[in-house]
């Protein structure tokens, strides 16, 4: 057959290879990228853009304070002749720091020992979830301090959140959330947030209990308030602030059939107290134990304003000291000015958390850590941005007032000169 017969079959050309471009040599696959950096990442992407400009709030004012306990660390170093600052996280190791460090490392009672002995610490003042998740967290960041302090960075944003999207759900306007998380993060005591202390643990339970029992969801409100009083005994304020918002909106059979879950918050106070008194015979040792170490034992309230009050002003103890009695004079006006108003509003179950936590830091024989427990007064936030919302003027004055007493107090903790 000749080479030009019709009949001949046409040869195939060679097939072509397809090649599909690859991602660039310079960007990491989804394979090899970074677990936590991609989950990370898709977790913010997932927030409401309102909700990723309180993480930024958040975010800015953690630098400043970790750039003023820098700082700090060089201005105020223990030896004045020193010629190197000491480690980062050394100032943040004050306090009642010592306290969960030791609870977390060696237990309540090492070795036999207790309020028995001469020089006892009366650790078991102190609840026991703080120091439980740091020892877990330890297990993973071998630093005591710097787990402490990523326990408080993690639980603080928690905290924010929550309390934005309180502001949120009560104000209409849209940047009520930003407007309260500002007063928060920037309160006197807001240097207490980014220590290795329970505030931004017991807030990070505590905001979202009481988120979850504004959308009526009890058992998770129970569930949260129940890890909160593991962390302060003002989860039990918490817990009674619950109950009366459950019989303020009860209305069906069905609301009334989740009421057992109330009683869910008692059981860590209980299993607490039943520990203590296995070891020491007292059901109400860390009770016993703040009073021995902190002067909490009951006076009346007028006693207290009165031994505080001359402790402000009856030159009877050291400018530190004084000063700090009169922060704990202004606060506890603010306190009671602010359950009046919760009270004149009828917001029950605000005003009875308030109260509670009143009627505690105010019957002791004087007047200790009021400023702190600001921190924990979720309506006092909320109701310093519906105020500013009304009067653009608020928040000025706030921050010119504000500021300047929150880099006094930061850098009077940092450098273990606080007196409170």
């Amino acid at each position: 057959m000749s080479l030009s017969s019709p009949h001949r079959q046409r040869e195939r050309p060679p097939a072509r290879t397809r090649t599909v471009p690859g991602p660039p040599r310079d960007t990491p696959s989804p394979s090899t990228a970074p677990f936590g950096r991609l989950f990370l990442r898709r977790l913010f992407l997932r927030l409401k853009p309102a909700d990723r400009e309180v993480l930024w709030l958040y975010l800015l004012t953690r630098a400043g304070i970790w750039i003023t306990a820098y700082c700090t660390g060089w201005l105020f170093a223990d030896d004045r002749q020193a010629r190197h600052a000491a480690s980062f996280f050394s100032p943040w190791q004050r306090w009642d720091w010592w306290h969960y460090l030791h609870i977390a490392q060696d237990g309540y009672f090492p070795g036999g020992s207790g309020p028995w002995i001469s020089g006892w610490d009366n650790r078991e003042a102190f609840f026991p979830g703080f120091p439980f998740v740091l020892r877990a967290v330890h297990t993973v960041v071998p630093s005591w301090p710097a787990a402490g302090a990523l326990i408080s960075l993690v639980a603080g944003g928690v905290a924010v959140l929550a309390l934005a999207r309180i502001a949120r759900l009560h104000l209409p306007q849209d940047n009520a959330g930003q407007r309260a998380a500002l007063f928060f993060l920037l309160s006197p005591c807001a240097v207490f947030l980014a220590a290795g202390y329970t505030e931004a643990l017991f807030l990070a339970l505590a905001l979202p209990a009481w988120l979850a029992a504004q959308r009526l969801n009890w058992p998770l409100a129970a569930v949260l308030t129940c890890l909160a009083t593991t962390v302060r005994v003002s989860g039990l304020f918490l817990a009674a602030a619950l109950a009366v918002h459950f019989l303020v909106t009860a209305r069906t059979p069905a609301h009334w059939r989740r009421l057992p879950w109330l009683t869910l918050p008692a059981l860590p106070p209980l299993l607490y107290s039943w520990y203590l008194q296995t070891h020491t015979g007292d059901w109400m040792a860390w009770k016993h134990a703040e009073e021995r170490g902190w002067y909490r034992d009951f006076h009346a309230p007028w006693e207290a304003w009165q031994n505080t009050w001359h402790a402000a002003f009856g030159h009877s103890q050291s400018t530190g000291y004084a000063l700090m009695s009169q922060a704990e004079l202004l606060t506890m006006l603010v306190g009671i000015g602010l359950c009046g108003l919760l009270l004149r509003q009828r917001r029950w179950p605000e005003a009875v958390y308030i109260g509670l936590s009143l009627w505690a830091l105010g019957t002791s024989y004087w007047y200790t850590s009021i400023p702190r427990a600001t921190l924990l007064w979720w309506p006092l936030w909320t109701g310093l941005a519906a105020w500013s919302l009304r009067n653009a003027r608020i928040q000025t004055a706030y921050l010119v007032v504000a500021a300047p007493l929150m880099t006094v107090f930061a850098v009077t903790f940092l450098s273990g000169r606080w007196a409170g």
